[in-house]
């Protein structure tokens, strides 16, 4: 989710589910301990629940930058070692990290170490031909060893030379049953799965076995997705599923503020373009939405309100009803 859960994507999701978890963009340790740290981590309290990602393989920096973390505000620090990109690779961080199990131990110790709150792990269920159960297995009992409760599972192989990012989220099977079986080995730990989920009665389906569910890029292209998450998977059967034209109001006066500070109304409508997706009317309101050089106009919260007003015309009249299972 490079590029893509930034503070802008967050505060858009918060605004169509309270309780579901939100995770950033991986961060590289690099990037905060040479780099501009506010512009890495600051957020708003409102994102809360959020947990921050990181990406390292040195164990004394990934503690710093965990350390950092939790001083900014976070809730939680996840250590990748699910990404396969060859840029990732080079940094010898991200899926190569499974062929070293007990250096991310070392990693997790060493960040525990520095922080009070939950440090927890996403990876794969193996890397390249490596499918054999005992792979994964031995890499979260190692792991949890070294005090990791949480690991998020990914159910696919890492392919780390020959596909790139996006054809190693399609061509790897998922093996969801990977994920199901360390469950069954590892009671104890919590174990998320994670990996081409798409609706409401896959979720549940998959609690049957599992912890939690974490969906991606299904939330970021179908971001309605999330509008029914409090009510069915957090107990929350008072909070009221919100319309999409409830979120887009709530976002178009962020948008104003943010527009008021100087800021650029399309480092946050990129991020909403799925909102009214398979909606009547919803390609003419993107059109107005992903106009650069008319929201590089947008100074004031008058221009914010008027591009939004112009692209809801393109809305044809309908109930906002929730997203069928």
């Amino acid at each position: 989710m490079m590029d893509w859960t930034d503070r802008h994507c967050r505060m858009f999701h918060r605004q169509l589910s309270r309780h579901t978890w939100l995770y950033t963009e991986m961060v590289t340790t690099g990037a905060l301990l040479h780099g501009d740290v506010p512009r890495h981590l600051d957020f708003d309290a409102s994102e809360h629940p959020v947990a921050l990602q990181l990406g390292g393989s040195e164990p004394a920096d990934l503690a710093m930058a965990a350390k950092l973390g939790q001083q900014w505000g976070y809730a939680e620090i996840n250590l990748n070692c699910g990404c396969p990109s060859e840029r990732v690779q080079r940094g010898a961080f991200g899926a190569c990290l499974m062929a070293e199990p007990k250096l991310v131990a070392d990693c997790v110790k060493a960040m525990r170490d520095a922080v009070d709150i939950p440090v927890t792990v996403k990876h794969r269920i193996g890397i390249d031909k490596i499918e054999h159960y005992d792979f994964v297995r031995d890499f979260v009992g190692k792991v949890a060893e070294a005090g990791c409760g949480t690991f998020i599972v990914h159910a696919r192989n890492a392919i780390l030379k020959g596909l790139s990012p996006k054809e190693n989220r399609e061509i790897p099977p998922l093996r969801y049953e990977v994920a199901y079986q360390l469950k069954q080995e590892f009671p104890d730990l919590e174990i998320l799965i994670n990996g081409g989920i798409v609706s409401y009665d896959e979720m549940a389906a998959h609690l049957e076995h599992v912890d939690g569910v974490m969906i991606g890029r299904e939330a970021y292209h179908q971001p309605y997705v999330l509008a029914e998450m409090d009510a069915r998977f957090y107990g929350d059967a008072s909070a009221p599923v919100p319309s999409r034209l409830d979120v887009e109001l709530a976002m178009q006066r962020y948008i104003g503020d943010l527009a008021e500070r100087g800021g650029y109304m399309g480092a946050v409508t990129r991020h909403m373009l799925g909102l009214h997706r398979g909606i009547a009317g919803g390609r003419g309101w993107r059109r107005v939405l992903s106009d650069s050089k008319r929201m590089n106009a947008a100074r004031t919260r008058a221009d914010v309100d008027a591009l939004f007003e112009e692209a809801r015309t393109h809305l044809r009249p309908q109930a906002q009803e929730p997203l069928a299972a």
